[in-house]
């Protein structure tokens, strides 16, 4: 199992005393305040109230190399001159965009405000907004680049066909339905991601990362949460945000107002058309395959590793058999 998750998978999060990250927080930054921890994957999170307003305190995995969380920094500093609703990074006393400490890389982020798309009302208003919100950072993204984009993340869908050693996790009535998916993925879709369009992409849009308005779900107040960023295939990022948003009472109507409200704002060619839904399925299949791994290898965090798992379920069955002659209108 560990080969094919990797390292930055099978490395729990770091540890760090709530008196220490305070110590941290007051010598780099001049801050101080109230800290709370955050649910995290891979990183430890605390988020940092003050008088003067909210902050979030990341310690990045030690598995994960101090370029890869650099790229992620120099990402976030790209898009600050946008308009997207993305954490803007705290500078310390000094200037510094990171602070290397015996714990770990330390940054400091801004806090955005908002309702957890997980908890928010759904509509179909709402999953047209979330992907014109994931051509849009896209968008933003083009042109940026740094050396260690290239990551060898699992959680990049054209490494799919790595997954076949993790199918023996997920639940058994799933496996044929998982081995099927990773089959059409090998034979349909592998072959064509090298004629893609490929840049630095977000690669998670899942409703834990995505804010709501409170008083207007249908608009998205902000995007969270860049570890998992990857120079991939294009199609690849907008298949990760779909699969999240397939209502299994209305898969086919889901899926085309999220599909066109993408394509509207970000037009795809015809091959990443055609790739779209298969790579929709790979990335359901990533998620239980990954986070059925994980769980079993971290019980005392299985609630939020899993926390994907009903969704990517219900999705990847509504997938099965659709007709989508009508998916782009």
């Amino acid at each position: 199992m560990t080969p094919t998750l990797g390292a930055n998978l099978t490395t729990p999060p770091p540890v760090l005393d709530k008196a220490i990250a305070l110590d941290l927080l007051r010598a780099h930054w001049g801050i101080t305040g109230v800290l709370d921890p955050l649910t995290s994957e891979r990183d430890l999170n605390y988020s940092v109230s003050t008088p003067q307003g909210c902050y979030v305190l990341k310690l990045a995995n030690p598995a994960e190399p101090a370029s890869v969380t650099q790229f992620q920094t120099r990402a976030l500093l790209h898009l600050q001159a946008s308009s997207l609703p993305v954490p803007r990074v705290v500078r310390t006393r000094t200037g510094a965009t990171e602070v290397a400490t015996p714990h770990g890389i330390l940054r400091l982020l801004t806090y955005l405000e908002g309702q957890p798309l997980h908890l928010a009302p759904k509509s179909m208003e709402q999953r047209a907004a979330i992907g014109q919100a994931a051509a849009l950072l896209s968008l933003g993204l083009q042109g940026f680049s740094d050396p260690a984009s290239r990551q060898d993340l699992q959680w990049d869908i054209r490494h799919t066909a790595r997954l076949r050693p993790l199918l023996g996790d997920i639940a058994p009535d799933l496996r044929a339905l998982c081995a099927q998916t990773l089959e059409a993925f090998e034979q349909a879709v592998l072959p064509h991601l090298p004629h893609c369009r490929w840049q630095v992409v977000h690669n998670d849009m899942n409703p834990h990362n995505l804010l709501t308005d409170p008083s207007d779900p249908t608009r998205i107040a902000g995007i969270l949460d860049f570890g998992d960023m990857v120079e991939t295939p294009l199609i690849c990022d907008m298949a990760v945000a779909a699969s999240y948003q397939v209502d299994p009472a209305a898969p086919l109507q889901s899926l085309a107002t999220f599909a066109r409200a993408y394509h509207a704002t970000l037009p795809l060619t015809s091959l990443e058309q055609s790739l779209f839904v298969p790579l929709t399925a790979a990335r359901m299949l990533t998620t239980l395959a990954i986070a059925s791994a994980r769980a079993a290898r971290y019980p005392d965090n299985a609630p939020y590793i899993l926390r994907n798992v009903p969704s990517a379920s219900a999705g990847l069955r509504a997938l099965v058999g659709l007709n989508l002659s009508s998916l782009w209108g």
